[in-house]
């Protein structure tokens, strides 16, 4: 299939055509989809382009438009534009299917929502006259990695800020948007060239949005933002609209972000530094003992913990309370080798190298509680 994508270096059409590329190089197998060439076009290219790939395409994406001009008039060319690629397919004898990113906005009295639904009506109209296969899709707030910040999309706006410490402004925190994710998008249009679009009537639609408040979206940005010096991971199950958030959040980072110091505590043994937290799964912590150390001697009532020796040599000993049995396993970095530690089980991990430092990647069940820490000194 070869597919003609319009608009391609904006924010929808960039992240279509990487998504495209990764299909056609081989590197996504997925999809179900062959893709033998992506003809890629955008403001600066001429017309003689436009004119040679709607010769060949088999299907078009045209996601070039204006939104955010200088002079409304300039919004005549989300009218003006789609004319010329149609009026292009019609003298190129091309019939092959053309999708149109339109916006929820169609259906509101204003200038470019005007403009948006008079290209609506232009390519349902191609449809049927030319009996052509046509999508229209009224795209609501998309969010995602690289969109422009300070242009259309408040959440973009919002990532960026936040993520380079300039500040923000929410005139109403409790104003609800509806949001589509970049992704869903791209998974939608995927659907599309197979014939698989979602359909409501003369429109088509992303099955998968979201309808967020400001204020909720700000509150979890700034929780995302706090994450280097809390190490705490706001819960983001799969398919939800957190999880969804923070990547985008992320890919706002500056660089002096990317990095951060983690705060560990260090003594004559060695040092102990958590890593990573989370709401309901636990924690992750990096525990590095020096050479003959012996480190641990506690038990925990609920708590139960997996250590994970990365480098060096130990032997890990557990005994249940009130026996004298005691299980041994002796782990090295060059074997990966989980070890549980069992709730009423009292434990110590030593370190049995007399010159090397020995690491272990340490997970315990739940996060540390100062005020409970159901951690209780005992003897191996």
């Amino acid at each position: 299939m070869r597919i003609l994508v319009t608009g391609a270096q904006g924010f929808i059409g960039k992240n279509l055509v990487c998504n495209l590329r990764n299909i056609k190089e081989g590197k996504d197998r997925t999809r179900d989809l062959t893709v033998d060439e992506i003809f890629e076009y955008d403001v600066n290219d001429s017309l003689d382009d436009l004119r040679r790939y709607v010769q060949d395409c088999d299907f078009v994406f045209h996601l070039a438009g204006v939104n955010r001009p200088k002079d409304t008039t300039e919004f005549n060319i989300n009218h003006s534009f789609l004319a010329c690629v149609l009026d292009l397919l019609k003298g190129a004898g091309n019939r092959c299917p053309v999708m149109l990113s339109s916006s929820t906005q169609a259906a509101l009295d204003n200038d470019y929502g005007r403009s948006k639904k008079e290209a609506e009506d232009l390519l349902l109209k191609y449809g049927r006259d030319n009996d052509v296969r046509v999508l229209v899709y009224r795209f609501p707030n998309v969010f995602g990695k690289w969109c422009r910040p300070n242009y259309n999309s408040a959440v973009a706006t919002f990532c960026n800020n936040i993520a380079n410490d300039l500040p923000i402004k929410v005139n109403d925190p409790n104003t609800e948007l509806t949001l589509v994710y970049i992704d869903d998008i791209v998974d939608e249009m995927c659907e599309a060239l197979k014939g698989k679009e979602h359909r409501n009537g003369d429109l088509c639609y992303v099955p998968v949005t979201h309808k967020k408040k400001l204020g909720e979206i700000v509150d979890l940005l700034h929780r995302f933002d706090a994450q280097r010096e809390t190490l705490l991971l706001p819960e983001t199950p799969k398919g939800s609209f957190e999880k969804k958030l923070y990547a985008t959040f992320l890919s706002y980072l500056p660089e002096r972000k990317v990095k951060f110091e983690l705060k560990g505590n260090t003594d004559e043994r060695g040092s102990f530094t958590e890593f990573l937290k989370t709401e309901s799964s636990g924690q992750f912590s990096i525990n590095i003992s020096k050479p003959g150390i012996t480190k641990g001697q506690h038990w925990h009532n609920t708590k139960w913990e997996f250590f994970l020796v990365v480098k060096g040599h130990a032997l890990i000993r557990e005994r249940k309370l009130g026996t004298e049995e005691v299980m041994e396993f002796e782990v090295s970095g060059e074997k990966l080798e989980p070890v549980h530690m069992l709730p009423g089980y009292t434990h110590n991990i030593i370190n049995l190298s007399e010159t090397e430092e020995l690491v272990t990647l340490m997970w315990a069940s739940e996060l540390f509680d100062k005020n409970r820490p159901d951690t209780f000194f005992e003897e191996v």
